[in-house]
């Protein structure tokens, strides 16, 4: 559980709308030559992000600009969705007080913030990124940055978090959701933590998690008829986090293989990717190809694998896993990218996929602007409470705790 009051830098009462209804229409989208009134293809490619941060809060020097950018280039996306896991301590206070850490979150997004509008040092050309929202629920945490030349052609944006933590409810799992239009395609991305743990029984929980998530989470209706208000309702979905998937074999084995790096073999005994295959929790689901090692467990700013260091006692062992995944569901996306970046600020490493998505415009879009203003809107689900009764008010009464 969490309210469902969020961060943005748009503020929608404030003069900084107009200054972007004035930026330039996006020099990389791909626009055909046809009649400006027929639907058209465009595309924007979108970067996807997840780190299990271990309840670690970042030091004010940390330098994440190796996940978001690597070799410190231009940002190699137009639309970045960052997930975090356990960005507090998932104690008792934290989970079952339901209060949010402001702090923290801006703590993130002002690290977030400096990677992304950083100067390129090759041809100082700086990039201007606003958040255009950011929620956290206990643990987990979405932030979502547009170039601010987008964000005119952004509407309809909500947030929705599913807590199926202690007593199937509390928000030390869970997940949070979030969705937009961009022109005349929505989207929607999923930020989850699902139940951890290696034996089969843990396994069901986290397919009890994700069924949840997928039947509990909700956008509100919208003005029109048939609006997707489900996630598998949108046209591209993202679902990034950790996930906690495991490997089906002996500890020992895992680390031998892990230490040969046999990506594939280990892969066949995934159980995400077994799920993904047997097709049953998520079906229609796809995952890109693994060439990286798995992200998890490691030594706090280390590059060894728990229970590799001899010289260390442990009371448990924990082999390595793919916990921290990033999967895709609908058509219009293309993966080029699927990787890690080398973070050791925690016993995870975080993950990155880049996608191009394709997305429909009825018109040419300098002719065409979707205000952000009076679009933002909260859901109060789950006994939670919206920050901005303006823009929330007039969904109330159509809800019912």
């Amino acid at each position: 559980m969490g309210s469902n009051n969020f961060i943005a830098d748009i503020n929608p009462d404030s003069m900084e709308m107009e200054a972007i209804m004035e930026s330039r229409p996006s020099d990389n989208i791909n626009i055909s030559k046809k009649n400006s009134t027929a639907p058209q293809n465009i595309y924007h490619q979108i970067f996807s992000g997840s780190w299990n941060v271990g309840g670690v809060s970042p030091p004010e020097v940390l330098d994440i600009q190796e996940w978001l950018r690597p070799n410190h280039i231009n940002p190699p996306a137009n639309i970045y969705v960052l997930g975090f896991q356990e960005i507090v301590p998932l104690n008792a206070a934290n989970i079952v007080v339901r209060s949010e850490n402001r702090k923290i979150c801006e703590k993130w997004n002002s690290l977030i913030r400096a990677a992304l509008n950083d100067p390129d040092p090759k041809n100082n050309i700086t990039q201007d990124f606003r958040c255009i929202i950011s929620k956290q629920m206990v643990g987990i945490f979405l932030s979502v940055w547009v170039r601010s030349d987008l964000c005119q052609y952004i509407r309809q944006l909500s947030v929705s978090c599913v807590g199926c933590g202690f007593m199937g409810c509390l928000g030390n799992k869970g997940s949070v959701s979030v969705r937009f239009w961009l022109h005349e395609t929505s989207f929607c991305f999923v930020c989850s933590h699902l139940a951890s743990g290696v034996k089969e029984s843990d396994q069901r929980r986290r397919n009890a998690n994700a069924a949840e998530i997928l039947s509990r989470t909700t956008f509100p209706p919208g003005p029109f008829p048939n609006f997707t208000t489900k996630i598998l309702d949108h046209d591209r979905v993202i679902w990034l986090g950790d996930l906690n998937y495991r490997i089906y074999l002996p500890d020992a084995t895992t680390q031998y293989l892990v230490e040969k790096q046999k990506w594939n073999l280990l892969l066949e005994y995934d159980q995400l990717k077994v799920e993904l295959m047997e097709g049953h929790l998520f079906e229609g689901w796809d995952e890109g190809v693994i060439n990286f090692a798995p992200s998890y467990k490691y030594y706090k700013n280390s590059e060894l694998y728990f229970g590799c260091d001899e010289k260390r006692k442990h009371n448990k062992r924990r082999a390595p896993a793919w916990c921290d995944r990033i999967i895709w569901f609908g058509q219009g996306l293309k993966q080029n990218q699927y990787d890690r970046g080398e973070l050791k600020l925690s016993d995870h490493r975080p993950v990155r996929a880049i996608f191009m998505a394709e997305i429909k415009v009825l018109r040419d879009p300098t002719g065409f602007q979707s205000f952000l203003s009076d679009r933002i809107i909260c859901l109060p689900n789950h006994f939670e409470e919206c920050f901005n009764d303006k823009y929330s008010s007039k969904w109330r009464s159509n809800f019912h705790y």
